[in-house]
């Protein structure tokens, strides 16, 4: 006891700090590494994103539980959500919001009846104007058999996600729609990348990039 006191006496500060960084990450804001290019050409593989743990809720740190909730998911928000279908924490876009009408028609996405427009980029990458929220997404020539799905009505309580990368990503089309508990933050930034395919070297144009 005697040495527990004297560590005590000597290293209160560096512990506080230590509590208040571990408080701090669990519910005001935390960095995401991103190991999978699923949100391409968004993300990429080797960026490190801020989550902002505040967007949506006042959570109780280390638990997840939301004590006071600040506003709900919008529509083009890149959300993180641990998700219980995938056992893993998800990064992807919000779709579709409760009450919304969703179908996909050979990555043609319309919402509500209405088509979203499209236009073309550099290579595979296209310009999505998710009704008024316009993003880039990658259509590569693979087929991954989730090209297209039947309209859904999105309930109450529940969203439709989907990786910007739209034939590499297990989203809503593998996972099932997302329920709100399970979102705990939103992607705020790119704070910094490092590049898996050249010895992980930094990519210094991809430094605070906002998503």
């Amino acid at each position: 006891m005697q040495k527990v006191k004297q560590f005590w006496r000597e290293h209160w500060a560096f512990v506080f700090c230590m509590a208040l960084m571990f408080v701090f990450r669990s519910a005001v804001a935390d960095w995401n590494h991103v190991p999978s290019g699923s949100m391409q050409p968004t993300i990429k593989e080797g960026d490190r994103i801020l989550i902002n743990k505040l967007a949506y809720d006042v959570q109780l740190p280390f638990t997840g539980h939301s004590l006071v909730k600040l506003a709900d998911p919008q529509r083009g928000d890149v959300v993180i959500f641990e998700s219980a279908a995938a056992n893993n924490r998800l990064v992807k876009r919000v779709i579709g919001m409760p009450g919304d009408w969703v179908e996909m028609q050979d990555n043609q996405l319309r919402i509500n009846g209405q088509a979203l427009l499209y236009q073309a980029e550099q290579g595979t990458d296209w310009q999505e104007n998710l009704l008024g929220v316009k993003h880039e997404i990658r259509l590569t020539q693979q087929d991954s058999g989730l090209s297209s799905f039947e309209p859904l009505r999105i309930p109450a309580g529940f969203y439709l996600v989907l990786g910007d990368n739209r034939n590499n990503s297990a989203d809503s089309r593998v996972i099932g729609l997302v329920p709100r508990q399970e979102i705990i933050g939103k992607g705020e930034m790119v704070v910094m990348s490092f590049n898996p395919d050249n010895y992980y070297l930094p990519r210094g144009d991809r430094f605070f990039v906002a998503l």
